[in-house]
């Protein structure tokens, strides 16, 4: 079989599925949009974790037509608070608390779980007509007119623009010779559910433990999400123990502000490594989520900055067709890396620092940023700041991340 004019998106997930749900809006059935990823046979999603939708990358949801579908289970974060202290601490002095709307009405943030969103976009993209195909990208040629996509089932596509969203391992952007700078953090994140016996009430916590963040982000429910960071040998050891070993572990950090808490699912370790791709782009090829950059969750920005990716690259292929340019040409793809590049840098920087300055033991660092942190918080127009930021709503904002359809 050969498609002409096709656009395929290696990778299935949600950077994948929202890339190829852009495109499908924002250029009609004429052009067919193919997404291959072995992952897709694999329905419904069993993934247990959860993750933090900012304001924009909700708009971008909405405008694709996919919120609606996640909305009664989406938990909005209504306040957040952020502690420093030690785990054998008595007490846990609140330093800095930040207000959850961007806007009246308007949450900076939604916890939403994994699996209902996948299965969200998996069924608005296969009522879209979005050609699902559950096998791999085998390889591909690139030639003067496009790009020959072979896939592992025996089919070819003769394609416009290929788009690796096969994440942090991507075998595309190796295969199209794009180094990576970074480094891997002697850290891993662990992630669990937790029911606990009172309400939340929509607010999240953040713990500035000596090994890392310790956050508790709120689900549906008496149960909120656990992103956990310790050193790789201590969290490989935490998530071997047995139940009641583990439960004494995790009580000793989360508290008992909730009343008697547990753990719902398996705790899971994942190793936290921060890198960006050199280029995110080659010949007729874009790089979008963890396959062009993966940054630290201390901030909880990982996702949202893939989705930023497909709004911007969605735009500019969207644009350029319109124009009767070929989307995978390069002046279309450099646009999408000047669009997307600043901010990538930026916010790696930014998680960097924010690790250096709290996963550590310093008693010194500790005072510093206790008053940094003291000072901010008494600093209204400057929490205001940071929450749009974290929203995704300053800077050069696409229009899908404006609630605004291509």
């Amino acid at each position: 079989m050969t498609a002409q004019r096709s656009i395929v998106i290696c990778g299935g997930a949600f950077a994948g599925l929202a890339l190829a749900l852009a495109l499908r809006q924002g250029l009609g059935p004429d052009i067919a949009v193919v997404v291959a990823d072995p992952a897709l046979a694999m329905r419904p999603s069993r993934d247990p974790r959860a993750s933090a939708i900012v304001a924009a990358c909700r708009k971008l949801f909405e405008a694709l037509g996919v919120w609606e579908a996640v909305a009664p289970n989406a938990q909005p974060i209504l306040d957040m608070v952020i502690t420093d202290s030690e785990v054998a601490d008595a007490t846990r002095p609140v330093f800095l608390t930040f207000g959850g709307e961007v806007e009246p009405g308007e949450p900076f943030a939604h916890m939403v779980e994994n699996r209902s969103l996948i299965d969200a976009l998996v069924a608005r993209a296969e009522a879209a007509g979005i050609d699902l195909r559950a096998t791999a990208v085998d390889g591909y040629e690139v030639g003067t007119e496009g790009v020959d996509v072979a896939l592992a089932d025996g089919t070819r596509i003769s394609a416009s623009l290929l788009v690796a969203a096969d994440g942090a391992r991507s075998k595309l952007r190796e295969r199209a010779g794009i180094a990576t700078h970074g480094w891997d953090y002697d850290q891993s994140g662990i992630v669990v559910t937790v029911g606990h016996e009172r309400d939340h009430h929509g607010r999240a916590e953040e713990h500035f433990l000596p090994a890392g963040p310790f956050a508790i982000l709120p689900l549906k429910g008496k149960r909120s999400s656990l992103v956990w960071t310790e050193t790789r040998k201590e969290a490989a050891r935490l998530t071997a123990l047995g139940e009641e070993e583990f439960h004494a572990e995790l009580e000793r950090r989360f508290g008992l502000h909730l009343g008697e808490i547990e753990a719902l699912d398996k705790p899971r370790a994942f190793p936290l490594g921060y890198f960006v791709a050199r280029s995110f782009i080659a010949d007729r090829l874009a790089l979008v989520g963890d396959a062009a950059h993966l940054i630290h969750p201390i901030a909880g920005q990982g996702l949202n900055m893939g989705l930023k990716d497909v709004a911007a690259l969605a735009e500019v292929v969207v644009d350029a067709a319109r124009l009767g340019m070929d989307p995978g040409q390069a002046d279309v793809l450099e646009r999408y890396q000047r669009w997307r590049r600043f901010d990538t840098m930026a916010m790696g920087v930014a998680t960097n620092s924010l690790n250096f300055l709290f996963s550590n033991e310093s008693k010194l660092l500790r005072t510093v940023r206790d008053i940094g942190l003291g000072l901010v918080d008494r600093a209204p127009p400057l929490k205001s700041l940071f929450i749009r930021q974290a929203a995704g709503l300053t800077g050069e904002v696409p229009r899908l991340l404006k609630g605004e359809a291509l």
